[in-house]
């Protein structure tokens, strides 16, 4: 059963999974309840077509308690790659728990029903294997706050393209999840958007003999801090990787390419444009351009300077 796509305000908690609780009641009473509510979100991927994942249950640990557990029926499958450019499904809405600090969360998988689609194959069917995901789930550590008397919303921001990773001589499935997943809290939410000319870009690049000419539309690079020299995703080597990478998608009013970087907490960002090829499993030497620095604030969205940008 597909349930329908909300369209969310979205706030993030930078890097880790730290998260605030709603303004109200002390957070600490011991003896409150508060309410909460989880959805799930896609960072953009590309190449993949499709990628499906049943979620069975969604847990949540108490700092000083028992594991909280709440089934996820009807909620069958999820094609992650419905949920870009701040579209979210709801897992549990409204559910009453313990009020106070928590320290994990873990997303149960029917791996059974999980898989991927390429397009770069004519979007044929590949099993998924996901190491754990049906005894102890997907998991999220670090502290996030419930507090009482109040809702709490929370999104869980899914990055497909860190996440999926084709293991080279593996018998146990044709790809596998090793989830890259962030906690975000719907209280301070900023959002980047902008255009890319991506037609100059390219005859730019036929032009010129020294570089190498586009291999697809390409994406914006998204980087946490302002300055950052850009570079390429590598989900062997964490340090200095993008926050996400969000593809360009046709503009229907314009010649123009448009994209939407959602889920990022307030602050400063580098963002920089490619249309090289990047393999999430080693390191690629491509080429960026446009690279600029931008404040997000909440509950605001930031537009970009038009990449390529004029000098």
């Amino acid at each position: 059963m597909k349930r329908s796509i909300q369209i969310l305000a979205i706030s993030t908690l930078a890097t880790g999974i730290a998260a605030c609780g709603g303004s109200g009641s002390d957070s600490s009473d011991p003896s409150g309840t508060g309410t909460v509510s989880f959805g799930i979100t896609d960072a953009p991927a590309m190449d993949l077509s499709n990628v499906t994942i049943a979620f069975t249950e969604i847990r949540l640990k108490p700092e000083n308690g028992q594991w909280v557990e709440f089934p996820l029926e009807g909620f069958e499958q999820v094609n992650l790659l419905d949920l870009q450019g701040g579209l979210s499904e709801p897992l549990i809405t409204d559910k009453e728990v313990p009020a106070g600090a928590y320290t994990e969360l873990r997303l149960i998988v029917n791996t059974e029903n999980s898989f991927v689609k390429r397009e770069s194959t004519g979007d044929s069917e590949y099993s998924l294997a996901v190491p754990s995901g049906e005894q102890s789930g997907l998991k999220l550590k670090g502290d996030f706050l419930v507090a009482a008397d109040t809702t709490t919303n929370f999104t869980i921001d899914f990055d497909v393209r860190k996440s999926i990773v084709n293991p080279q001589g593996v018998a146990l499935a044709d790809y596998m999840l090793k989830p890259s997943l962030r906690l975000v809290n719907n209280l301070e939410v900023g959002s980047i958007s902008g255009q890319v000319d991506v037609a100059q870009i390219s005859s730019t690049r036929i032009a010129d003999e020294n570089v190498a000419d586009c291999q697809y539309n390409g994406a914006v690079y998204v980087f946490s801090g302002a300055g950052v020299e850009p570079s390429d995703l590598n989900v062997n080597n964490e340090e200095g990787n993008p926050l996400m990478i969000v593809p360009v998608k046709p503009d229907d009013e314009s010649s123009l390419y448009s994209y939407t970087a959602a889920f990022l907490p307030e602050g400063n960002y580098t963002i920089s444009y490619s249309c090289q090829e990047d393999n999430n499993e080693q390191d690629d030497d491509i080429d960026f351009e446009g690279t600029q620095s931008l404040e997000v604030v909440a509950n605001q969205t930031t537009e970009a300077e038009l990449i390529p940008v004029a000098e």
